[in-house]
């Protein structure tokens, strides 16, 4: 189906192909569209096509896999080899202003669900993976290290999925005011005091936090992972850091932690726009400037600078 682009999000790693031109071994080698994070319209549907129609409003999965492939019929088709991924070398991305996708991977927006939310789903996504692969049960203590764009949908995640308190640490404080916005949410500035502390406070002091979702991809941050998980808890790896990361295997085998690893989403698309519907998980809040199509140039200058105060900024494109 051929839909209408209306908003694109811009993502991290739209920056980095933007300043840098790769991300490990992905590398910009000819000029590519960026964006994957996107609502828009459809325009003309395939004659096959009985799931939506023309004029839906419709947010869409930027992974496309090979439907036959064995991650595929496992589920998994988010590490499926051949999947083609909007803005990744040499998949040109949707910041244009129409794009051709399947069916299978677009969703029909409801009413009351603005164009700016449907462009969010795809980064909170990440965070549903992340508390799906938690198994988060009610009342769950949880600690997100990383309050930046998918630290903060991860931690809006596992509270809709039942965690009674989720603390969420950085050094960045307009980053943690902007998390204390959101009832359940409790940031910890680790400028001034250690995430450990805290979590001694309210799981006592030989347990821990049920699940620790390391957001951040700061080396630093993976002694804290181990040190404030309970004995048998969870800790989930959600960022992705630049280089490889040593840690203490033992301290993580002395607790006997399950550990789980998230890369991108699968099967929960349509869980996060049921979250957002419901008026479970406010996005709004995380959406820090719009800018016209005609001033993307700024908006990629602007994330580029990555203000403190910034979480999510969105292009709009004329309609």
């Amino acid at each position: 189906m051929r839909i209408s682009i209306h908003t694109v999000g811009i993502c991290g790693s739209d920056v980095h192909y933007y300043t840098h031109g790769r991300i490990g071994h992905f590398v910009v080698n000819e000029p590519m569209v960026l964006g994957h994070e996107a609502a828009g319209v459809i325009v003309e549907t395939g004659a096959s096509v009985t799931s939506l129609k023309v004029g839906d409003r419709v947010c869409m999965e930027p992974g496309i896999p090979d439907p036959i492939s064995r991650a595929s019929k496992m589920g998994i088709y988010n590490v499926d080899p051949a999947v083609t991924f909007w803005a990744t070398p040499p998949v040109h991305g949707c910041l244009t202003p129409t794009v051709v996708h399947p069916a299978a991977f677009t969703y029909r927006l409801p009413d009351h669900v603005s164009f700016a939310e449907g462009a969010m789903v795809e980064p909170f996504a990440i965070g549903v993976q992340a508390a799906v692969k938690a198994a988060i049960k009610p009342g769950d203590t949880c600690l997100v290290t990383g309050c930046g764009p998918i630290g903060l949908m991860t931690a809006l995640a596992a509270l809709a999925s039942g965690a009674g308190t989720v603390f969420i640490s950085d050094i960045a404080a307009p980053k943690l005011e902007i998390a204390a916005q959101y009832k359940g949410l409790v940031p910890l500035n680790v400028r001034e005091g250690r995430p450990r502390d805290a979590i001694s406070r309210q799981c006592g002091a030989d347990w821990g936090a049920d699940v620790v979702f390391e957001a951040s991809g700061f080396p630093g941050a993976y002694d804290d992972v181990f040190s404030c998980v309970r004995p048998g808890g969870t800790v989930v790896f959600v960022g992705m850091p630049v280089e490889k990361i040593p840690f203490d295997l033992v301290a993580a085998q002395a607790k006997e932690i399950r550990m789980e690893t998230v890369f991108r989403y699968a099967n929960v698309y349509e869980r996060a726009i049921a979250l957002i519907a419901s008026g479970k998980v406010d996005l709004k809040p995380l959406i820090s400037d719009t800018f016209a199509f005609d001033d993307s140039i700024a908006a990629f200058e602007r994330a580029a600078s990555a203000r403190p105060t910034d979480v999510k900024l969105q292009i709009t494109l004329p309609q």
